[in-house]
């Protein structure tokens, strides 16, 4: 990826941070991070964590947030509507990632293609443990802020990810990426950022099967 631009899909958490890292290790030159927020642009989609602390990722790492508001149901047209204005804004390259689910990695390619958008999954069919193990290593701090709780136990919310934790969800049959779903995390520091992001985990809350740790921004 060498000199060659790219915007980073960025849901706040531990695989997009990977793939950013990867990608900036590889060359390649940041000119945006691009998140999907729900209708209200209040929340992000899936990681649900609140403007104020994606904005201040994105500050801390130095490079610009474009958002885009949308249901499941209009995900691929404001997908297909930021991907373009990064094409004509000369971005070539869209980072993403997905490690090894293979239908949402054609779906994101083919996506890409319509626009003239090249898709690159710096993480594809690596290891688990290898991108968990380098995520620890390099000096990231990431939190569980969202659980299924059909796919995994409740208590495992607002736990810090160490390797210990790895090892606790691999023995119960967890995805440790938790790739399909089971978790998702937030990334308060690391390598790519030139100072701690201050969030504040103030209690939580449920909503259908999935539980969601409150946070905010610090000061």
């Amino acid at each position: 990826m060498e000199d060659i631009l790219f915007v980073a899909s960025w849901s706040g958490g531990k695989d997009s941070a990977m793939a950013y890292y990867r990608a900036m290790k590889a060359g390649g030159i940041p000119k945006r991070l691009w998140t999907m927020f729900e209708e209200d642009e209040e929340r992000s989609k899936s990681h649900a964590l609140p403007f104020e602390v994606v904005a201040a990722q994105a500050e801390r790492i130095g490079v610009p947030l474009m958002i885009r508001g949308a249901s499941w149901k209009g995900y691929e047209e404001q997908f297909l509507d930021a991907m373009k204005e990064c094409v004509e804004s000369g971005i070539s390259h869209g980072v993403f990632g997905d490690i090894d689910l293979e239908d949402h990695l054609e779906w994101v390619q083919e996506t890409c293609a319509k626009v003239n958008m090249k898709a690159v999954h710096p993480l594809w069919m690596e290891p688990r443990r290898k991108i968990l193990d380098e995520f620890i290593e390099g000096g990231f701090e990431a939190y569980i802020v969202v659980v299924n709780t059909t796919m995994m136990p409740a208590h495992f919310i607002g736990r810090k990810f160490t390797i210990e934790l790895m090892d606790e969800l691999d023995a119960l049959g967890i995805d440790s990426c938790g790739e399909s779903g089971e978790f998702h995390t937030v990334v308060v520091d690391g390598p790519i950022f030139s100072e701690r992001v201050p969030v504040v985990f103030s209690g939580q809350h449920k909503r259908d099967d999935y539980v969601f740790l409150d946070v905010s921004l610090g000061k």
